[in-house]
């Protein structure tokens, strides 16, 4: 049997030395995955750093030696002429690609993150920098806003002020309208009075010369009388 590769992963050799590379790969590569997680929650809030930039891809390169080693384990172990020593290395096979995969998922899950934080730190800084730049305009819409908010108080003081003017206005208009017309009813008693008392002395007038008549003829009548008995007598 050949010498294969060492701690790192060898590119040849037989099947047990290419699973035992394999195998340290995976022990390095979990390890490796570990660290990973510890810097990833230590800095939560920033994005990844050049160690841990160095690592990730570092562990991107070992789950890709492991996925070429099972590649060659699977050609080899089909090589196998016992059965049972052949399903044996096909489930060992099986088991590190499945575990592999299980690295480079979680390895992927962790690039995705950091490529959301870098997002979202970008977004932060640009942010900051459109506040920094815009706060002039910021606080120049402020004012606008704020001038705009008193000149709809100030008209709107201004409304009710004139509806109170208004109000008054038509109020007095009112009360002078009322005084006008009890004026009016005295006035018109007064007239209405005042044509009774002129109804009553023409009557009284007429009853005065109708008297006047009366006692001008009676006079006359006794004159009349008495020059007739006069005369008779003698």
């Amino acid at each position: 049997m050949g010498g294969g590769g060492g701690g790192g992963g060898g590119g040849g050799g037989t099947l047990s030395e290419i699973y035992q590379s394999a195998k340290k790969l995976l022990l390095r590569t979990r390890d490796g995955l570990e660290r990973l997680e510890r810097l990833d929650y230590s800095s939560t809030s920033t994005p990844i750093s050049i160690n841990s930039s160095e690592l990730s891809f570092s562990l991107k390169r070992d789950i890709a030696q492991i996925h070429s080693l099972c590649v060659q384990m699977d050609t080899l172990w089909h090589s196998v002429a016992a059965k049972s020593q052949r399903d044996l290395w096909k489930r060992k096979v099986e088991q590190i690609a499945e575990e592999a995969e299980s690295l480079k998922q979680s390895l992927d899950k962790y690039f995705l993150r950091d490529q959301r934080r870098t997002m979202e730190a970008k977004e932060r800084a640009e942010l900051l920098g459109r506040a920094n730049g815009d706060s002039a305009h910021v606080l120049r819409i402020f004012d606008e806003e704020a001038q705009a908010m008193q000149s709809v108080r100030n008209s709107s003081r201004l409304l009710e002020e004139a509806s109170a003017t208004g109000e008054a206005i038509l109020f007095k208009y009112s009360e002078q309208r009322e005084r006008l017309k009890r004026a009016q009813r005295k006035a018109l008693d007064v007239l209405n009075s005042v044509g009774l008392s002129n109804s009553v002395l023409k009557l009284i007038e007429r009853r005065h010369r109708v008297d006047k008549s009366i006692k001008y003829a009676g006079m006359i009548l006794t004159i009349i009388i008495v020059f007739f008995f006069w005369r008779w007598t003698r």
